[in-house]
């Protein structure tokens, strides 16, 4: 028998740390799944910082101005690494030194769609900023990352040294602004049903279960004009 396939579409951004544990969160549940449904998920670009200058800027000092004080920042970041660690990622923000301007790391993702990788991607950018430390606003890290997943290395960089994808982003992203979207992780199933923020597994098993009634749910998440991350 055929199972039916669920489309789940992600808004999220590489910097977002909610969206790295939506993401291993719904995965927790699609595998609790994945014996009545086939998936196909797809990210879309959302930038938190869209002002960030292309170097971009040290992390403590960005996010400790934008909390509201370096207690705020430690009091955020410990919480959220402490609930990370609940789902098996390891969060070190003492590793990560800058805060990126992430238009390129969402071209890079527009990329590795078209080439069959874009999953692969997105856990690799997320790893190397949470957890590795990796400076995003570097083209090389991106290719590495790309490389690290399969991707050719050479074009990949050739792709991030010109202008392409950069028009293809913007447009994405004023899409899901049209859409309302406020805040990431957010999560259209079948391109129907919202769900915004970073949801238990178990609060995903229920959602798509109930997929034939309209949902519309909140959860932790990261916004451009709060002080959440």
């Amino acid at each position: 028998m055929n199972k039916p396939t669920i489309r789940i579409d992600i808004v999220s951004d590489v910097v977002c740390p909610w969206c790295y544990i939506g993401k291993r969160r719904l995965e927790k549940a699609l595998d609790q799944l994945s014996d009545r449904y086939t998936f196909q998920l797809e990210y879309y670009p959302y930038e938190l910082n869209p002002d960030m200058p292309p170097q971009g800027a040290n992390q403590k000092e960005y996010l400790s101005r934008k909390f509201g004080g370096n207690e705020r920042y430690e009091e955020l970041t410990g919480h959220v690494t402490q609930v990370a660690a609940g789902e098996g990622l390891d969060f070190q923000f003492g590793k990560q030194r800058i805060s990126p301007n992430t238009r390129n790391a969402h071209r890079l993702i527009s990329l590795a769609s078209q080439e069959g990788k874009q999953l692969q991607v997105v856990e690799g950018l997320f790893k190397a900023y949470f957890t590795d430390g990796v400076d995003l606003t570097q083209v090389e890290n991106l290719v590495q990352v790309a490389a690290q997943a399969g991707m050719d290395a050479e074009n990949t960089r050739q792709f991030l040294a010109s202008q392409e994808g950069l028009a293809e982003v913007a447009a994405a992203e004023k899409e899901m602004q049209k859409l309302g979207i406020k805040g990431v992780p957010f999560y259209i199933i079948n391109q129907t049903y919202g769900v915004s923020g970073a949801h238990p597994s178990e609060t995903f098993v229920q959602i798509i279960e109930k997929i034939q009634e309209p949902v519309v749910s909140e959860g932790d998440a990261c916004d451009v004009d709060g002080n959440n991350c």
